[in-house]
């Protein structure tokens, strides 16, 4: 019975593991979606000056996006961007080669594959874990952002209505409620306070997240401005909006989710029965192997494997 695949399977969970731990010992608890700590108050709160921290959190906000020029990278930057992924782009890339040669020396040592095989696995392996690990984090804050945003616009609303200016009103859900969408909303209402039209600095987070919601409540703002009217009303009604969608989006996700992973077990059953079979029997396909068709029929079922991800991922991708 060979244990490869099991091994192979711990390497990776043990990638994933060690890339996480690296990030928190590198930035702090206080990082951790988990936390929903104010990373930005934290920071203030000991003592950092409110132009370092700005220029801090900005840095981190849209660095990825500038580095899309590094070869592969343009993959990971999207992903990395939504995440506010505190490691520069060169970080990661240095992460994902310094992981590669910490899988081929945990495959040299744990098992006895070829020696082409271990470097093809341990390059997939470091750039795979690292993609999976920051598409992990992006979805992650991104569910927390529009989980977080209704409440927010109705923070807003409050505000305005007992007479603070729109700026103010940022600035106190910046400190009332808790990250990821405090410190965005922090980065607003400091870029406002040294001049930038607070328009302006909310549609570009909308466009930076690429989320329709935030992109309503820019559009919003930036026509108050231009032509008046009681915003707290307007965002009332944005704030009724937003949640109204947000309960969509959930009802629409819980009816897709059947078929999503019935797509997932679809395309991965095999692909775990051959793994199953290679441990009970390694064996098993040492007649097959050496036929000239094992290979192409190798290539034409992963292909077709990743045409039914793919489809399903379509018919279940339903815009709300």
């Amino acid at each position: 019975m060979s244990a490869e695949p099991i091994i192979y399977g711990l390497i990776f969970i043990a990638v994933l593991v060690l890339v996480e731990g690296l990030y928190l010992v590198a930035f702090g608890k206080s990082i951790s979606l988990n936390s929903r700590v104010n990373r930005r108050l934290e920071m203030l709160e000991k003592g950092t000056r409110r132009e370092e921290v700005l220029d801090k959190l900005r840095k981190e906000m849209q660095q990825h996006m500038k580095a899309r020029t590094i070869p592969l990278y343009s993959l990971l930057a999207e992903k990395a961007q939504k995440a506010a992924i505190a490691f520069t782009p060169q970080q990661l890339v240095m992460i994902m080669g310094g992981l590669s040669v910490f899988i081929f020396l945990a495959l040299t040592i744990g098992t006895a594959t070829e020696v082409s095989v271990r470097v093809a696995m341990s390059i997939g392996m470091g750039i795979g874990g690292v993609f999976m690990w920051v598409s992990m984090k992006a979805n992650k804050r991104m569910s927390l952002i529009e989980e977080q945003l209704p409440d927010a616009v109705e923070l807003m609303v409050r505000s305005l209505r007992v007479g603070h200016p729109f700026v103010n009103a940022v600035s106190i859900v910046s400190r009332e409620i808790q990250d990821p969408l405090a410190s965005e909303f922090g980065v607003i209402a400091d870029e406002a306070a040294y001049g930038r039209d607070i328009g302006e600095a909310l549609k570009d987070m909308a466009e930076r997240l690429d989320m329709q919601d935030m992109r309503f409540l820019a559009v919003a703002v930036t026509i108050q401005q231009q032509s008046g009217g009681n915003l707290a009303e307007i965002l009332a009604g944005l704030a009724k909006v937003i949640r109204a969608r947000f309960r969509l989006f959930r009802k629409v996700k819980a009816i897709t989710a059947e078929a999503k992973w019935s797509g997932k077990f679809l395309s991965g059953f095999p692909v775990g029965a051959l793994i199953v079979i290679n441990v009970a029997k390694p064996g098993y396909y040492d007649e097959v192997k050496e036929t000239p068709y094992f290979i192409p029929a190798c290539f034409f079922v992963a292909i077709f494997l990743g045409i039914n991800l793919l489809v399903m991922r379509v018919l279940t991708n339903i815009k709300v």
